[in-house]
């Protein structure tokens, strides 16, 4: 996928005139264009997607100034890349040769949290995490929490409508968003939504933008709505033989009314990962373990995972057992959490994010199986049992040039093999600029048809994180194709 160009600098150019204009209107010390540190900002975690690199990179302290900026780079035709910790997994906040690099980062104030409305006002360059530490005193929780809740920031969490762990009883970011403060591309500043537990008045445009990925505007606050503090956690573990055992307790549970604050699926490949990495003694000869909390509180949160040890008991698992001890249960889940750093261990890493059905997660890790053996690879799965959020992750030598087309064949494999069974391309990590192709497929040319006709009314010169989630007109088609593409080197 070739990265958009724009107006580039050299040593030997003149300095461009939208450059003194950014310097005058936010002073030197946001207005970076040292080489080291625009290579600094060129990419998120996606590490092989591709990315250019920012002729400066912006960070603002206030709306003003992503205004300011906004109405510059406007006026010069400069495209914008909206960039906050670089947590992304698909390459949406990569930077584009010769464009300004946005980088939200300062603006990290908790601005108000109301324990009488359930609700807090923030910054986009608020870490996840300090957001529940803020509410936390108050006896409030804010539920979302991605992988990366310790240092990814609530406006990418808003930009790519992030997840995570909790999703299966409290939803996503979006459930969570009240009202939206936007700066348009000609610097207009949009405020949209409410503060209020209801509301219709016109359309859902705060909605419209979460997931946008950047694309349609720059979130500069947030209203978001809180939930009360969970009570202390009862956890399951079980492991079983075989992957349908494993689908049968989700679809028993589910069937049966069970809503576990957590319901998490790890394969035999991130079993074994773990345990080399955390000695856990973990059953290395299972070929799914699942792990589950209830934060019901009580006797209350002990009856639902006792009700779902039945369900396991039923379905054959090898070993079940419940645990009411906190700290236990954070062993247990740590083991979780720890899959995606467990595989890095063995090599580069290719992070898929393919959502299906519930009633097909014992298909889809069996599919995965059987396209591993079929490309010669290690395909790791874990993910969101609860919801059917899996994250499919190959792992291969980038320095072998047959393993790493192998690798971007098997990525295409995955999302071809979630769509068959009725699933989604992208759960949570969003389409950045790895999955432009496979959006069109998914949604259809009607769906994409109204999807540019939003994006043209409001970013009529496409200036606005230009080639993510809609495909270029030119480069490489599909994820596959990324494999021998110029910009991955």
């Amino acid at each position: 996928m070739t990265a958009i160009t724009a107006t580039t600098t050299s040593l030997d150019a003149p300095t461009p005139p939208w450059l003194d204009e950014l310097i005058d209107a936010l002073g030197a010390d946001s207005v970076l264009t040292a080489p080291d540190v625009t290579a600094a900002y060129a990419r998120d975690q996606a590490m092989l997607a591709p990315s250019g690199t920012p002729a400066a990179v912006v960070l603002p302290r206030t709306t003003a100034d992503v205004s300011a900026v906004m109405r510059i780079a406007s006026a010069h035709a400069v495209p914008v890349v909206p960039r906050g910790a670089g947590s992304g997994l698909a390459g949406a906040a990569n930077a584009i040769d010769g464009a300004i690099t946005l980088v939200l980062t300062r603006m990290d104030a908790v601005l108000e949290v109301s324990t009488a409305d359930r609700l807090a006002v923030v910054q986009p360059g608020v870490v996840n995490k300090a957001l529940r530490d803020a509410v936390a005193g108050d006896g409030l929780f804010y539920p979302p929490d991605p992988s990366s809740y310790d240092w990814c920031t609530i406006g990418g969490n808003l930009a790519n409508n992030s997840g995570g762990l909790c999703c299966v009883k409290y939803g996503v970011t979006t459930d969570y968003v009240l009202g939206l403060e936007v700066v348009l591309v000609d610097g207009r500043v949009l405020r949209t939504g409410r503060r209020t537990v209801k509301g219709v008045a016109g359309y859902d445009l705060a909605r419209l933008f979460v997931g946008s990925e950047g694309t349609l505007g720059v979130i500069t606050e947030a209203t978001l709505s809180l939930r009360p503090a969970p009570q202390v956690p009862v956890t399951l573990v079980a492991t079983f033989s075989t992957t349908a055992q494993t689908g049968q307790v989700v679809e028993a549970a589910v069937g049966c009314g069970v809503v576990p604050s957590l319901m998490e699926v790890m394969d035999r490949t991130c079993i074994r990962a773990v345990d080399d990495m955390l000695k856990a003694d973990l059953d290395r000869d299972a070929h799914a373990l699942l792990v589950a909390q209830s934060d019901a509180g009580g006797a209350a949160a002990v009856a639902e995972m006792e009700v779902l040890a039945q369900l396991c008991r039923d379905a054959g698992a090898d070993l079940v057992h419940v645990t009411d001890d906190p700290a236990e249960g954070d062993l247990l889940l740590t083991a979780r959490r720890m899959a995606l750093p467990a595989l890095e261990r063995l090599g580069t890493t290719l992070i898929d994010d393919v959502a299906v059905p519930r009633s097909r997660i014992a298909a889809f890790l069996d599919g995965c199986d059987t396209i591993a053996r079929r490309r010669g690879l290690v395909i790791g799965v874990v993910g969101h049992a609860g919801d059917g959020n899996m994250h499919p992750t190959v792992v291969f030598d980038p320095t072998d040039d047959d393993q790493r087309t192998r690798a971007f064949v098997a990525f295409d494999d995955v999302l071809e093999l979630g769509l068959a069974l009725g699933g989604t391309i992208t759960g949570e990590h969003g389409v950045g600029n790895l999955k432009t192709e496979w959006l069109e497929r998914e949604i259809g040319p009607v769906s994409l048809s109204v999807h540019q006709a939003v994006k043209a009314a409001l970013d009529p010169q496409g200036l606005l994180n230009p080639g993510k989630v809609f495909r270029p007109s030119t480069g490489p088609a599909s994820v596959s194709d990324l494999a021998g593409a110029a910009s991955l080197r």
